[in-house]
């Protein structure tokens, strides 16, 4: 009969007292985990806009520069194989007769478009600011023109501006006023896409803008009032500086969408008659789609101008807010 040895789980140690007592048994070494990298888990969070970005921005972008570098036609377009053209292309953008009008008309659609949705936009969120009964109603309704389709939008305002059957000129004819020619006259077709798509543009201002509002602590309106201002002088020293922040984010979307207004233009004059309403969004556009031949490598020229004016308005913006958290 074989005999197993078996030690002892502890060996006998006498204690100062002479009792003899077990010694623990040795601890067992447990290896711990180490936690994941906080790295992995910013950049798993990082990797859907990353990819997102790419795809949807970065890879446009690259394929715009690379059309306004090459000389594309329908057939290379297809196969692939066009030439390098260098700079050839904006060079043939800023000799064409039509830069001069088209950058003219893209700077003052801008500028008054910005300007007057801006004032009309502030000037409605202050009003709304009050909280009267009926503040909520209109205030939803002013998005109505937000909300509708640029598309119903902009043939809603060429029905309403026709020369013939428009309603504005049956107003006008009302009060003994002659018919205007908004769509069809050179000298009025910039101020009716101008009108149109400032009245798109208004309820984003007064969205934003009223936001801002109700952020501003009512004790400051308070104190100025018991301070013996009045309610313009509470506006210039409490409401407008407190509104800064909020008035350039705004004024920047802004800047960036009307840059790229196309379908109001297009929809409403096509950029006409005779490229009184042009602009680099509607000529980038003609360029590359709206002839037999299209011009592919000046349209993505004129695109790019476009994206480069963007940008330069995003750094600066970025550097005025720079130099005001550090004031």
């Amino acid at each position: 009969m074989n005999r197993t040895t078996r030690a002892p789980d502890a060996l006998p140690v006498r204690a100062g007292n002479g009792a003899a007592t077990a010694a623990p048994p040795p601890a067992r070494t447990t290896a711990r985990r180490r936690p994941a990298s906080p790295q992995w888990a910013a950049w798993a969070f990082l990797a859907p806009v990353t990819l997102y970005l790419a795809l949807f921005y970065a890879y446009p972008l690259y394929r715009n520069l690379d059309l306004s570098l090459r000389n594309y036609t329908v057939r290379s377009f297809v196969q692939g194989n066009a030439p390098f053209a260098g700079l050839a292309n904006y060079r043939r953008v800023f000799e064409d007769p039509t830069f001069t009008p088209a950058l003219v008309h893209t700077v003052v659609f801008t500028a008054v478009c910005l300007l007057f949705q801006y004032a009309i936009g502030l000037a409605l969120a202050v009003f709304f600011h009050q909280n009267f009964r009926l503040s909520a109603t209109l205030r939803a309704l002013f998005l109505v023109p937000w909300l509708l389709p640029l598309i119903v939008s902009a043939s809603t305002w060429s029905w309403m501006l026709n020369s013939d059957s428009g309603i504005v000129n049956a107003l006008l004819h009302a009060v003994g006023v002659g018919p205007v020619n908004w769509l069809t006259s050179p000298s009025w077709s910039l101020t009716s896409v101008i009108i149109a798509n400032i009245w798109i543009g208004v309820p984003f201002n007064l969205v934003v803008l009223y936001s801002g509002l109700q952020s501003i602590p009512t004790s400051l309106y308070e104190a100025a009032a018991l301070d013996g201002a009045n309610a313009w002088r509470r506006f210039w020293s409490v409401t407008f500086p407190l509104l800064r922040p909020v008035s350039a984010i705004t004024l920047l979307l802004g800047l960036v969408y009307t840059l790229k207004v196309f379908d109001i233009i297009w929809i409403m004059t096509k950029g006409g008659p005779a490229d009184s309403s042009t602009t680099f969004a509607t000529w980038s556009y003609q360029l590359g789609f709206g002839n037999l031949l299209p011009a592919f490598g000046p349209g993505a020229a004129v695109g790019n101008l476009l994206v480069v004016a963007a940008l330069v308005f995003g750094l600066i913006y970025l550097k005025v807010q720079r130099k005001q958290a550090l004031s």
